[in-house]
């Protein structure tokens, strides 16, 4: 724990612009994503629409008007919608496409090593996660479980931040306790194989 104890939080984010907006050294706008999520939240509820119809409504709205302007532009001889040019740069999708490669063959890397039972750790990680996403999203929506994952995001860095300390001890003893209850159960499940691969060999 000790090589990464010397960088800051802000540090192992990235210490771009998305790093001071999660530790609010860029509060205006970090206020600013709060509210506006917690907006759209509180309109999607009380509105009853889902992400995509109202997302197809407001492109709806948004392209009828447009090709209003347009059309009525050319007829009063009048400048047409002041619209950039959209489009995508070679260079912008291969960074795009080789940070998407690149993030995937992680994932199947380590999906093999638990697959062939390589690396229990991770194992046992990844199902408590999932396992945690079921029971959370049984709670919930996503909308309402999105934006209460978007203010843990906002909060949790900042709070470790200032608690960096006390936090690291109580995390420090919870690896050392998941460690030795993977390990039992490491020895539990080769227990118990060995077990069943005798008791076959007797029974054959």
């Amino acid at each position: 724990m000790g090589s990464w104890r010397r960088r800051s939080v802000h540090e192992m984010l990235g210490g771009g612009l998305l790093a001071d907006v999660i530790m609010w050294r860029r509060r205006d706008i970090t206020i600013g994503i709060l509210l506006g999520t917690f907006a759209a939240w509180v309109i999607f509820e009380l509105s009853g629409y889902t992400l995509v119809s109202l997302v197809s409504r407001v492109l709806l709205l948004l392209v009828t008007i447009l090709f209003v302007w347009a059309k009525a532009a050319g007829v009063l001889n009048r400048p047409p919608p002041p619209l950039p040019e959209l489009h995508i740069t070679e260079e912008a999708t291969n960074q795009a496409a080789d940070f998407v490669r690149t993030k995937i063959n992680i994932i199947l890397s380590a999906s093999r090593d638990i697959a062939l039972g390589r690396d229990s750790n991770l194992f046992y990680m990844v199902a408590a996660c999932l396992w945690l996403i079921s029971i959370v999203s049984s709670w919930t929506d996503f909308l309402t479980l999105a934006y209460t994952s978007l203010a843990v995001v906002l909060t949790i860095p900042v709070l470790y931040d200032k608690y960096e300390d006390v936090i690291d001890k109580f995390l420090l003893l919870a690896y050392v306790k998941l460690k030795l209850l993977c390990e039992k159960l490491d020895e539990d499940c080769l227990r118990k194989v060995k077990k069943w691969i005798l008791e076959n060999r007797k029974l054959s």
